[in-house]
């Protein structure tokens, strides 16, 4: 009957979407906690519905096909690829995985270990959640909130917290929202930031033997994007130190156009829906681009470490800096990894990153 081709078509136009967004939630949760939390009721889900996904799409595109001559099939087939790749692989599935995060676990390490007095604190957030850390504290008036990157804890940076509090910094290592022992939802794009690292600087400016005019925060990878996001709303915050920063909104990549042509500017617009989706998939409200941030914050300054074996952290770096040219400093340290810098250069790490907030505490406070 002349009813049922439309109808098949419908059918399979429907299998084939519902099979694209099953198969990037799948993806995004399945992968994601699989590779960092091992096999949980969770990850069972999202390889349920991974597998649900690749069913309906095999049967939506058989479905659109099979009434189709072989050189009809193979458009068809290439389009569903198409649509599939873009939906799964680089937006759906991204904003999935970055929104349904596994809980990372402290290691067994803590600052004992280094040989560092230190105390387990708590720290309240403005709508209530409870963040957990540790204080080492100051012996030179000066405060340090340290940010770890994203799918970990503060365990990560110990070292660094090692390296600031032997020159007498007070350095306080938070986990962020939802990892490690703090409370609420993770999510891997560092959304949060302006919200909890507010917090983590009145705890420090209430320490009596910290002076509220010697204030940073230094952070690596989603840290440090944190890190530049709260420097733009919280003036108590005199200068950070942000290593591995490269973005967090769509916003954020508007210079792939420029380095990769139209590859890159494909990308922009991926990321784009990509950021629509995740902003409908977290409660953490949507932040400004890093270069918008830099420019707000000014004039306190902003260190950006670059990694020398990441090129993109080089490009995003030079994005950020041309908002604000005088207030943001790169500093990029050859033969690094990601966030590497410390591991790659040592006491180099310390004095240039120590100098820096020194000469910052240094400047007159702005009225």
């Amino acid at each position: 009957m002349s009813w049922r081709r439309p109808a098949r078509i419908v059918g399979g136009l429907v299998a084939v979407a519902l099979g694209a967004v099953a198969l990037a939630a799948g993806a995004g949760i399945a992968v994601t906690h699989l590779t960092r939390g091992g096999m949980s009721a969770t990850t069972a889900w999202g390889t349920v519905a991974l597998l649900a996904g690749l069913a309906l799409l095999a049967v939506g595109t058989h479905t659109l096909a099979v009434r189709l001559r072989w050189w009809g099939r193979i458009p068809v087939t290439l389009a569903v690829l198409a649509a599939t790749v873009v939906v799964v692989l680089l937006s759906l599935g991204p904003a999935v995985a970055a929104t349904t995060v596994p809980r990372a676990s402290l290691q067994a390490l803590t600052p004992t270990h280094r040989g560092l007095a230190y105390e387990d604190v708590s720290v309240p957030t403005a709508d209530g959640v409870r963040l957990s850390g540790w204080y080492l504290p100051s012996t030179n008036g000066a405060g340090v909130v340290l940010l770890h990157g994203a799918g970990s804890t503060r365990s990560a940076v110990l070292e660094h917290a090692t390296a600031l509090n032997r020159r007498g910094y007070g350095v306080l290592l938070l986990d962020a929202r939802g990892h490690g022992l703090s409370e609420g939802r993770a999510m891997d794009l560092g959304w949060w930031g302006e919200v909890d690292v507010p917090a983590a600087v009145t705890f420090l400016a209430a320490r009596e033997e910290i002076d509220d005019a010697r204030i940073g925060v230094v952070g690596l990878s989603m840290g440090g994007e944190q890190a530049i996001g709260a420097l733009a709303v919280d003036p108590r915050i005199r200068v950070v130190v942000a290593e591995g920063a490269t973005g967090r909104t769509a916003a954020d990549n508007a210079w792939y156009s420029d380095v990769y042509g139209f590859r890159g500017s494909l990308q922009e617009r991926i990321d784009g829906l990509r950021h629509r989706v995740v902003e409908e998939l977290t409660d953490a409200p949507a932040p400004s681009s890093l270069r918008e941030s830099a420019i707000a914050a000014a004039p306190r300054p902003v260190l950006l470490i670059v990694a020398g074996t990441v090129p993109d952290e080089r490009y995003a770096a030079v994005h950020i800096r041309s908002g604000s040219p005088g207030t943001v400093s790169t500093w990029e340290v050859p033969g690094a990894r990601h966030t590497g810098a410390l591991a790659a250069v040592g006491s180099q790490w310390r004095d240039r990153v120590i100098a820096f907030l020194e000469a910052a505490f240094d400047r007159p406070v702005s009225p």
